[in-house]
């Protein structure tokens, strides 16, 4: 099982290289992960966007990019879609999103053009390295799914389950987040996080153990856990968080990040090949982990 980002990187390394393919390239820490995972071992990078500026970016980072293939395609929508192309043809592994608008990502990997769909739901599963904890947190769905449905929240589980099994998780914990531990009438997501862990129990969701609804100090801390009362193989041991609505996983995300300084990766999952999709604010080294979780769930 992989508890850090060390481990994650180093079992990159051993199933790589992958080609990947970066739509908008032009962003210094772009071209920074690109140059670090290809010195690394684990990716051949394709760097698609504006020529000009990614040559004179490399060039003020001193990083000699003349063996990746450089595509020059200056508008990012325009990106996106090569990006798709390129692995719809089998000469990317997967795609990535650099300075191009998340949406206009997805977009172009939704196209029916490109073949990229095979019938599941695209949804954002981050993955925190945080001080003090013994494992690695999965958080989903912080960043697609703006409000998502029952039927939606099956898919949020499911994608986040087979995430977590790629990295050797062999049954994830899966806590289904709420105000309150309580099932409430009166909030609706109580109802549907226990719905969730129901139907995993008779094997509508599969790969993993569900429980909800749970509090966020219930789901990680098994001391809140035994003072509430709360029997239950999650509580206090969760591996996955499974957040209400985006605004909340959003929230969440940023706290960790800021407040606990946890290290994130991100990466979309449901279409035929991974997708690799870090915020433009994101450092380097954000965006070389995600890769490396690309790599793992390309293999």
């Amino acid at each position: 099982m992989i508890r850090s980002f060390n481990q994650l990187k180093a079992t990159a390394r051993a199933r790589g290289p992958k080609n990947i393919a970066i739509a908008a390239a032009n962003d210094r820490e772009v071209i920074f992960a690109a140059h670090d995972a290809e010195a690394q071992g684990f990716a051949k990078c394709i760097l698609v966007g504006d020529r000009p500026n990614i040559e004179r970016t490399a060039g003020e980072l001193d990083i000699d990019i003349s063996h990746m293939v450089v595509i020059d395609e200056p508008v990012p929508k325009q990106a996106a879609r090569k990006v798709m192309e390129l692995v719809s043809a089998g000469q990317a592994d997967m795609a990535m999103k650099g300075r191009v608008e998340t949406g206009d990502f997805l977009r172009a990997a939704l196209d029916k053009q490109f073949n990229l769909r095979v019938g599941r739901l695209l949804t954002h599963v981050a993955i925190f390295e945080i001080p003090g904890f013994d494992r690695l947190m999965f958080v989903s769905d912080a960043g697609v799914v703006v409000a998502p449905t029952m039927e939606q929240k099956i898919e949020i589980v499911q994608n986040a389950i087979d995430v977590a099994r790629a990295l050797g998780i062999e049954m994830p914990r899966v806590a289904v987040l709420a105000a309150t531990e309580m099932v409430n009438p009166k909030i609706p997501n109580t109802m549907d996080a226990a719905n969730l862990s129901k139907m995993a129990e008779r094997g509508q969701i599969v790969g993993g153990v569900v429980d909800g609804p749970l509090a966020l100090d219930n789901a990680i801390s098994l001391e809140a856990a035994t003072i509430k009362g709360i029997t239950s193989d999650v509580a206090g041991n969760a591996d996955i968080l499974i957040v209400p609505d985006v605004e909340a996983g959003n929230v969440l995300a940023k706290a960790i990040t800021y407040f606990a300084h946890g290290s994130m990766a991100g990466i979309v999952k449901g279409a035929r090949s991974p997708l690799v999709v870090a915020s433009r604010a994101d450092p380097h080294e954000t965006k070389l982990v995600s890769m490396a979780l690309g790599i793992l769930l390309a293999s």
